[in-house]
């Protein structure tokens, strides 16, 4: 039985994406999956070493990975007119922002590229995403750019926003989502073996997404201390229709992404993006 490793993060959104498969409600086509558990930057850095079939990463960093890795055409995690977030506990306008130090949850994020296009000269601290709040508070950095649930929290700490990326990108392309992570599959398992991942990756956000309550139940256990209620608003926000399939504007939207960082020598190389259907 040929063993396929799926990397992501220990997120509630991710584990929602596969309860279907780490369950075992889904066909798994005579494969054995293991379910890898790291955080997001790790899983980039990871991804360089073609360490996992399937591994959750940023849009970011599938510009330095393309040669290795393939997107599949499920599991996007996109900003719907929202996404990270560059938040303070002063508040100062926009335009200050290259004269202050911002703690940032990593280089390849697809957050701290998009805020490069904001703002490309950047004074930053890298600092694990879930301490980044912290590390404000504690008056390491004049600001933080937050992902995953703190979008939610920042406020009940005392947090202000100064931009929110989702809103910025649409705002600069006419509604696109922004691009935020894939699910990547490894080019070297060949063409039948990457459309048959495709199409139980799908089938098992598919799942998750028909049979909800059993799914956020599952989640839950990845929550970090959040209530159902907040979880399942953070879910929602990044498991949807647009994880169960790019579609046009999707796809158009990753491209643009790294189209425009390119332009401005973001990252190194232009990237023709390829994606495997189910």
């Amino acid at each position: 039985m040929t063993k396929i490793r799926i990397a992501h993060s220990p997120d509630s959104d991710d584990a929602f994406m596969f309860y279907a498969l780490a369950q075992h409600k889904i066909p798994e086509e005579g494969l054995e999956f293991e379910h890898v558990l790291k955080d997001i930057q790790t899983l980039n850095e990871e991804a360089f070493k073609g360490t996992y079939e399937i591994s959750a990463i940023s849009i970011n960093a599938y510009a330095y990975l393309y040669d290795k890795y393939a997107l599949l055409d499920s599991g996007a995690s996109m900003g719907e007119g929202y996404g990270p977030m560059v938040v303070t506990q002063k508040e100062f306008p926009l335009s200050e922002l290259k004269n202050k130090k911002i703690a940032v949850p990593g280089k390849l994020t697809s957050a701290f590229l998009a805020l490069q296009m904001v703002e490309p000269n950047l004074n930053y601290d890298i600092v694990p995403f879930d301490q980044i709040l912290d590390y404000v508070a504690a008056g390491k950095a004049d600001a933080g750019l937050i992902i995953h649930e703190g979008q939610l929290q920042y406020k009940d700490m005392g947090f202000k926003l100064i931009l929110d990326l989702g809103v910025w990108w649409a705002e600069q392309t006419g509604g696109l989502p922004l691009p935020l992570g894939g699910n990547a599959v490894r080019k070297d398992l060949g063409s039948e073996m990457m459309h048959k991942l495709a199409r139980i990756q799908k089938a098992s956000i598919a799942y998750g997404l028909e049979h909800r309550t059993d799914a956020l139940a599952h989640a839950m256990t990845y929550a970090r201390g959040l209530s159902t209620q907040v979880a399942d608003k953070f879910v929602g926000m990044y498991v949807n229709q647009r994880t169960l399939d790019y579609g046009e504007a999707g796809k158009k939207a990753v491209q643009l992404f790294l189209n425009r960082a390119f332009e401005m020598k973001l990252i190194p190389n232009k990237v023709d993006v390829e994606f495997i259907n189910s």
